[in-house]
Parts: C-alpha cells; sequence; structure tokens
C-alpha cells in the first residue's frame, strides 16, 4: 500500500505512553492453557472486549492502574500508518455518504493505545483487541496488534492491518446511519443464538463497507500496490470463526460464530469491492449469508 507522504489524520487520540486508571483485574481464579489462548485470540481479532472472561489473567494491581509501554519506533510507525488510514476513510466516506446517502459524514474518531485503557463500551487491553465503541463514537487500537496479526495468525502485510482498520470505521458507518443501534437493540430482546446471528450479519456489513471503501480509495488514492487485495482477503480468512476455532483445537460450531466464516468474510469484502454501493452490503436482507 502507498502511504508515506500522504496526509494524515487529525482524529486521532494517542494514548500511548500515559498512565490509564481503571478496574483492575482480579488475582485469583481465571483461565489457563488453550481455553487461555482462545480467549485472547477471538478478543484480539474480533472485535469483543473479553476483559470480564480474564479474572486473574492480567498483571494490574488492585489499584487498576497500569503504565503503558515504551514508545518503539515500530509503535510510532504503526501510528503514523493508522493516520493516514483513518484519514484515508473520512475523505472516501464524505464522498460516499454526499453520492450515495445525500447527507454529510462524520468521522469516527480513533484512540491509539499501548497497554490498557478505557472506553465506555468497557476496558480495553491487548486481548480486548480493536473494536468501536458507538457510545462515544471512537474507535480502539493497541498499536501492538499488527505484529500479533503477522507473527501469530499468519495475516502480513500493510494492507491487511489497513482492512483492519476499514473494518473498525466501518461499525462507524453503519453507525452514522442507524444500522447499529437499531441491530444492538433487537440483539437485547432475543436469544443467545439470534442474537449470534445478528452479530454475523452486522460484522460481514462491515466486511462488505470495507470492500467498498478499498475500491474508492484505490480510485481517488491509486495507493493499492500488487498484492494488497490478496492480503487484505487473507486477513478475512485467518479471522474467520471456524478458522480460529480450528487454530484453537476446537470443532466449528456454527451456533457460536458472531462474525462469519472465513469464506463469509472473504465473499463479502469482495462483493463490496466489485459493486461499491452501501445497498450492496445489506447483510440483513441476503437470502445467503
Amino acid at each position: 500500500m502507498k502511504w508515506r507522504g500522504r496526509r494524515g489524520s487529525s482524529n486521532i487520540e494517542d494514548r500511548r505512553g500515559r498512565r490509564s486508571s481503571g478496574r483492575g483485574v482480579g488475582k485469583t481464579g481465571g483461565i489457563s492453557g488453550v481455553g487461555l489462548i482462545l480467549v485472547l485470540v477471538i478478543g484480539y481479532f474480533l472485535g469483543i472486549d473479553v476483559t470480564p472472561l480474564l479474572q486473574g489473567q492480567g498483571q494490574f494491581g488492585d489499584s487498576g492502574q497500569t503504565v503503558s509501554q515504551e514508545i518503539t519506533p515500530a509503535d510510532q510507525r504503526a501510528g503514523e500508518f493508522v493516520s493516514v488510514v483513518l484519514a484515508d476513510t473520512e475523505e472516501v466516506w464524505s464522498e460516499i455518504f454526499a453520492e450515495q446517502v445525500g447527507e454529510r459524514y462524520t468521522p469516527a474518531t480513533l484512540v491509539l493505545f499501548k497497554g490498557a485503557t478505557q472506553s465506555p463500551c468497557g476496558g480495553a487491553s491487548g486481548a480486548s483487541g480493536p473494536f468501536y465503541c458507538p457510545a462515544d463514537k471512537k474507535a480502539y487500537l493497541d498499536t501492538d496488534f499488527f505484529v500479533t496479526m503477522e507473527q501469530r495468525l499468519g495475516a502480513g502485510g500493510d494492507f491487511a492491518a489497513a482492512y483492519v482498520v476499514a473494518h473498525e470505521v466501518a461499525h462507524h458507518v453503519q453507525n452514522e446511519l442507524g444500522i447499529l443501534s437499531q441491530a444492538n437493540h433487537i440483539r437485547q430482546q432475543v436469544s443467545q443464538a439470534e442474537s449470534n446471528a445478528i452479530s454475523v450479519m452486522i460484522e460481514l456489513q462491515a466486511d462488505c463497507l470495507s470492500g467498498v471503501w478499498t475500491r474508492y480509495a484505490q480510485a481517488r488514492f491509486n495507493s493499492l500496490e500488487r498484492g494488497d487485495l490478496g492480503e487484505a482477503l487473507n486477513a478475512a480468512k485467518q479471522i474467520g470463526d471456524d478458522t480460529l476455532q480450528r487454530n484453537a483445537g476446537r470443532r466449528p460450531n456454527p451456533h457460536t460464530f458472531t462474525h462469519g466464516t472465513s469464506e463469509q468474510r472473504q465473499r463479502w469484502f469482495q462483493r463490496g469491492y466489485e459493486n461499491p454501493q452501501i445497498q450492496t452490503c445489506d447483510t440483513f436482507g441476503a437470502a445467503r449469508l
């Protein structure tokens, strides 16, 4: 991805290096072995806040305070990269909203942190992973996650990282369109299985909207390089529910899926890229996910 030398976003809230205060993690009980690995992987890469599941796993003190780690040159580069990607999403979604929605797009704020921080949606840590909080309209990102994507999941490449950022921004787009609030309201009134099914629709729609963004970004910035689409599709494959469960030593259980299979995530991303219209991404009305 060609990103160096281009405009960065001003909608970055950089909390790296700050002292974070909030509720700590308990010191007793907890998850161990494969179970802990599964919780960390699913939370880290699917945008789920797993902090409540990690009681006894952290290194926080009783006060709940921790100090972020030192900011490395790699962290600095990651912050610069994310800033450019975020700026790209702002320009592209402003264009799309004007053309397809007839309304003004209000950008999201991206919170960069390292170690732990707090959000209105709960505590954020390396385990909670990148996620979007509709309560404050902010996306939260631990800058260590790019390395983890490459080394632990085999999803390396700068455009794989851009895809993940675009996915979280897509949740903000859903929020701006009123889709996210309606879907989450319904999820609170139905069974767990039905709630999971709605969650899959939300996430696949975000993948599709990421594809829409990619197509517009290429036309606007000519930023894609050879292999970039492959990096995004590989990332979508590696974070499919079925792939994550297999890699954690479990048999895939569709009733527990909350983000969709690898095949679904890849297909919906491609669908948005090939037909870059918001209505293309109507997973809620689709005959087949």
